[in-house]
This record gives C-alpha cells, sequence and structure tokens, in this order.
C-alpha cells in the first residue's frame, strides 16, 4: 500500500494503537500523514512519544490512553504536556505492565486480564473506572481488573517487511509490537525497506510480526525519523532537539509546521536535508 493508502482507510473516532516506545521506532511517515489528514476525534493507545504529540498539536486527538508520552532524551513531550495544561485531551494513565497486560488481553478476545500491577499505586485512584477481582482459588487475592485495549486499527514501523506483511526488528528491542498488531481489527506495518517473500534475513527470534495479523504494508525509507530506529538509523538528537524547542512558542511552531510538514514526505525528507546542512555551516 502507500502511505495515502492506509491513512485514508482510517476514520475520525477510531481507537488507533502506535507501536515503538517513547522516541523509538515509531511510524512516523504515517503519523505525519494522519497530521495532515482531515481525520479527528482520535483515541490514540501508545507507549506514547512524538506520534502523540504530533497529534495532540494538529487537534486529532480526544483521548490518549498511555503510561507515558516522552522523547526519551526529552523526559516529557512538550505538545502533550501543553494539551494536558490547556486540557483539550482526555487522558488514561496506566502502569507500564498494566498497559500490557491491555494490549495483551485485546491480543487474546478477552475483556480484561488480572495483575498485580497498579496496585497500592496512585493508578488505582487517577483511573476510578478501573475495578478489581478475587481469584477464585483458595488465595483469594485482589488483582486489578485491566480492561482490553481493543484498538479499532494498529500502526507499527519495522526495519524490514516483505510483500505478504511479515514483519522483522533489527534493533534491541521489539517495544511489544507484536501485541498492538494482535489487538487491532487493522494493522498497517511500515518498514525501512520492504522486501520479496522469503528474503526477510536474520534471527528467527527477530521475525516479530505475522502477516496473519496484517492488512496493508508500505515502504517508508527513513519513515521512522526523527525517533531511533538502530541499526539502521539512531535518532536524530538534533532535529528531536529543533522539534522540541519549536513547540515551545506558537509562533515558532507554526514556522516548523510550515517548513517540515506542509507536504508529503518526500518534502519532508528534503527539508530535514537541507536543515541539517544549514546547521553544519
Amino acid at each position: 500500500m502507500s502511505i495515502e493508502e492506509v491513512v485514508g482507510s482510517l476514520e475520525s473516532g477510531m481507537t488507533i494503537g502506535i507501536g515503538g516506545w517513547g522516541s523509538r521506532r515509531k511510524p512516523m511517515a504515517l503519523v505525519r500523514a494522519i497530521y495532515r489528514s482531515s481525520l479527528t476525534d482520535l483515541t490514540i493507545v501508545s507507549y506514547g512519544g512524538a506520534d502523540v504529540g504530533l497529534l495532540c498539536a494538529a487537534g486529532k486527538v480526544r483521548r490518549v490512553v498511555a503510561p507515558f508520552v516522552t522523547l526519551d532524551s526529552v523526559p516529557l513531550e512538550p505538545h502533550f504536556r501543553a494539551a494536558r495544561q490547556r486540557g483539550s485531551i482526555e487522558f488514561t494513565e496506566y502502569d507500564e505492565g498494566m498497559f500490557m497486560f491491555g494490549l495483551l488481553a485485546a491480543a487474546h478476545r478477552l475483556p480484561f486480564l488480572p495483575t498485580r500491577a497498579g496496585l497500592g499505586s496512585d493508578v488505582m485512584r487517577v483511573n476510578p473506572g478501573l475495578r478489581t477481582v478475587r481469584s477464585p482459588y483458595d488465595d483469594e487475592e485482589e488483582l486489578v481488573a485491566v480492561p482490553a485495549l481493543t484498538l479499532d486499527a494498529a500502526l507499527v514501523h519495522m526495519d524490514r517487511a516483505d510483500t505478504r506483511g511479515n514483519g522483522r526488528y533489527l534493533g534491541p528491542d521489539p517495544y511489544l509490537d507484536d501485541l498492538f498488531a494482535k489487538a487491532a481489527a487493522r494493522c498497517y506495518v511500515s518498514c525501512e525497506r520492504l522486501v520479496d517473500p522469503g528474503k526477510l534475513d536474520g534471527p528467527p527470534q527477530t521475525l516479530l510480526i505475522s502477516r496473519m495479523h496484517v492488512t496493508g504494508v508500505v515502504e517508508t525509507p527513513d519513515g521512522g525519523h526523527f525517533t531511533d530506529c538502530g541499526p539502521d538509523r539512531g535518532r536524530d538528537e538534533a532535529f528531536q532537539r529543533h522539534y522540541a524547542s519549536a513547540a515551545a512558542h506558537p509562533e515558532t511552531w507554526a514556522a516548523f509546521a510550515d517548513r517540515f510538514l506542509a507536504g508529503g514526505e518526500a518534502a519532508y525528507r528534503e527539508a530535514v536535508r537541507r536543515w541539517h546542512e544549514e546547521e553544519a555551516r
């Protein structure tokens, strides 16, 4: 598929899961296309980073479900911070483990899964809708019943994928992208490089996404920029700092958006290349 076909298949009001972790291996080419689209009223489910922030900046988001929203080297994503301070988005905050159990429940088509994560913490206070369950066995332990994070669509970014939709990661961590794929009614995979079936070379354990869970796949070279997509490309820390500083004021953000986000992916890559040339002078 093309980027435009993937985003064109989405609808306003959907619950969309976005894979990756913080500022690592995010499907940013697809996120930028959503930024430019007419989609609104979205619920974004994510181990959040610039994906969440960028869509908040564009006014696309009604609610965020996340354990955190960070750029890693920038502790709190600035657009997400601003949206929360304005009160313009709803936020459901889970512990990282609870969040994983929510994805796992949805992947197995269960209404919830029990966990100890969250007990004795303020997660229960800030999420008054959460319930506990008691073990039916002799221990009778009280556990948190984490509701399934069921997704209308998931977007994940792989280092390699084949034309049938199988996806492989080559970096240090799978980031639970397989659970996002399984928790969704539809999953779209973007990838740094698309290969023919049978050409996904690498250790078997890195074959993370199965084609049986994939609706469409699109090749997006450098489509994870500016997030870390090692070993092909590390995080573009200089550009990430530029993004974060531009978010500080409406005028600087408007200039950033006009320069980098107004066009398609080819225009974005060219604008980033020119910016780096200017910074090197």
